[in-house]
């Protein structure tokens, strides 16, 4: 069994390596100032935290490399908790695919 970052809401696998889901396809977006999704039907404007999160899940990373690499760029601590919420409502949206 894998080891998991995990709060009352999440079990994401730690050793889990998130990419963006293959129907969408993620963005920067000048006339919208941030990050966006776009998918065949519509675009989805992300906030900054969401644009940071999902421009590290390329599939090779995994959720703990990702969350490491946010506390240092942000100089943050115990991120393990909202990058794991996010990351699962995100999979629920199809936004995100785990890579094993």
């Amino acid at each position: 069994m894998s080891e998991s970052i995990s709060s009352e809401q999440s079990t994401v696998a730690a050793t889990s390596r998130p990419a963006i889901g293959h129907a969408f396809r993620l963005q920067w977006e000048p006339a919208q100032q941030g990050h966006v999704l776009l998918y065949p039907e519509g675009m989805v404007k992300l906030n900054l935290t969401a644009g940071e999160i999902l421009k590290r899940c390329d599939g090779v990373r995994t959720v703990r490399e990702i969350v490491a690499e946010l506390e240092t760029a942000f100089g943050a601590t115990n991120l393990e908790k909202d990058v794991t919420s996010f990351m699962t409502f995100a999979l629920g949206k199809h936004w995100l695919e785990i890579r094993e």
